[in-house]
């Protein structure tokens, strides 16, 4: 049973009101605790639980922690930094860090803290609330003004759990944005901030007519029409002109520049990089832990893959976040693009864990074989992953490559449920070209055509992985409605399922 949230008493309300002269506290409102930033990440808290002030996301990590079929382990030496960016990223050193702040399914309520602990409670509160204070004091620049979503999401569960995804730190304009507006997952066209990618770098500074910032922005091009529009509202890439003021360089500068953001973003929102899975490639496990993981019931064996599988998500749901363009699509097309895709980037990202010598894939910590998943009574499935990894890798493809082709993957004009197809097409033709170029860079223009046959199976595994999905779901409802992450859910689970589940 989890903590009742605790009221903070405003310490300065007095009894004299009540006719006695001892300070008495009067209850409030949550909102004065949460002042006080997560305990264990940094991000804006809500509340106490489990003994400790931390945010909903710390919070329901510590409760599926406390599982008796959930065990973690860290691939590193157990001092991963963890915070708002990062804290997905290692499980074990998250929970060492939950308990070692003092969170406990036994620890007290706040009602029943000492004096001195309340106190000093109090006084951490004030001193964040005047921190506060002197970041808004006048003279001091005043946060971006919200963003105004156009128009009511077609999916509105799966707002919360992307956009909390991964908190995106590039942009701190953003923070402070009421949570409805959420500005971490859409930006409306028409107030998209200028993207910066055709800035670095590429813009001349013998120019005085304009002010250019030491991040190479020039003023005269901070419009979104500048960089983002096409002639009959299309959005993407300009290309060269050299009678338009604003097309300073022709288009193989501009793909490069396309082509660089997208591995930076890849490289960027990898869980692992190469040189760790290198120092991993043979930390296998033993025969007695493939037998634990044999032993699960099946509930318990999906349960634990639903949660990996979410991890790696979360990864490519900050991915698709900082491809260009991608966030000046309306707001139900990032929803429907990522729905549809973001299973397929998983698999793609999959062949870069995947070791072919031994044919096992990294898995909770160590490098697994198929048997490993026996007790998810799918093996046709795991057969599948396991030999399309085996393809992607045969393909050799360099990182560069892979970062490419899955910016294509997940930018798909033929998903379902788009509304602005032409939108989404211009941004996949831009990111078609940045394959192309860097294909007929490495002098590989052979993989294009096999790269386009990939995309077939991925879809056909991710068929595959619904059908198992429902057949899971008609077996163990009460499994995957309460045990299974939110986001598996929101991007896996059928919507008439979605519709009905009730809020919590």
């Amino acid at each position: 049973m989890e903590n009742v949230e605790p009221e903070l008493p405003d310490p300065s309300v007095t009894d004299a009101q009540n006719g006695r002269g001892n300070p008495v506290p009067k209850k409030t409102h949550l909102t004065q605790i949460e002042v006080i930033p997560c305990k264990i990440c940094g991000d804006k808290s809500s509340g106490v639980h489990y003994g400790v002030i931390t945010c909903e996301g710390c919070k329901g990590f510590f409760r599926r922690s406390q599982s008796s079929s959930v065990s973690y382990s860290c691939s590193r030496q157990s001092n991963c930094p963890i915070d708002r960016a990062s804290r997905n990223r290692c499980q074990s050193c998250r929970l060492k860090k939950c308990v070692a702040q003092g969170m406990s399914r036994d620890a007290v309520k706040f009602g029943r803290m000492s004096k001195r602990q309340r106190d000093s409670l109090f006084a951490e509160v004030e001193r964040h609330r005047q921190q506060q204070r002197l970041q808004s004091s006048p003279g001091e620049a005043q946060p971006v003004p919200p963003y105004r979503p156009i128009k009511e999401p077609r999916s509105p569960h799966l707002i919360q759990p992307l956009a909390q995804a991964f908190p995106y730190p590039m942009d701190p304009e953003f923070r402070g944005c009421p949570p409805e507006v959420h500005p971490y997952l859409a930006c409306p066209p028409g107030e998209v901030q200028a993207s910066a990618l055709a800035y670095r770098g590429s813009l001349r500074r013998d120019d005085n007519s304009g002010h250019t910032d030491r991040r190479g922005f020039d003023s005269r091009r901070s419009t979104p029409d500048a960089v983002l529009s096409m002639p009959g509202g299309e959005m993407g890439l300009r290309p060269y002109d050299p009678e338009d003021p604003f097309c300073s360089y022709p288009t193989s500068l501009h793909i490069e520049e396309l082509c660089a953001s997208i591995v930076r973003s890849h490289r960027e929102t990898c869980q692992f990089r190469p040189e760790e899975l290198q120092a991993l490639k043979w930390k296998v496990f033993t025969r007695e832990e493939v037998h634990a993981y044999q032993s699960k019931t099946v509930d318990e064996m999906w349960q634990l893959c639903a949660v990996r599988l979410t991890d790696a998500v979360q990864y490519v749901v900050e991915f698709a976040k900082r491809i260009p363009g991608f966030r000046q699509l309306c707001q139900n097309d990032q929803i429907a693009l990522l729905k549809s895709g973001s299973m397929e980037v998983v698999l793609v990202r999959m062949s870069r864990i995947f070791n072919t010598e031994n044919s096992t894939v990294f898995f909770d910590g160590k490098f697994a074989g198929t048997e490993v998943f026996k007790s998810l009574i799918c093996a046709d499935l795991i057969a599948a992953v396991f030999d399309f990894a085996h393809s992607m890798c045969a393909l050799r493809l360099s990182e560069q490559q892979v970062a490419l082709f899955s910016a294509l993957v997940l930018i798909n004009a033929d998903r379902p449920c788009l509304e602005e197809r032409g939108r989404v097409q211009r941004v996949r033709k831009d990111v078609e070209l940045a394959l192309s170029h860097i294909l007929h860079r490495d002098n590989q223009q052979s993989l294009q055509s096999k790269l386009y046959e990939k995309m077939a199976d991925l879809r056909s595994l991710c068929a595959l992985h619904m059908e198992k999905l429902r057949w899971f779901r008609q077996l163990y409802p009460l499994t995957m409605h309460s045990l299974f992450p939110p986001l598996y859910k929101e991007l896996f689970g059928s919507d008439t399922e979605t519709q009905t589940l009730p809020a919590h």
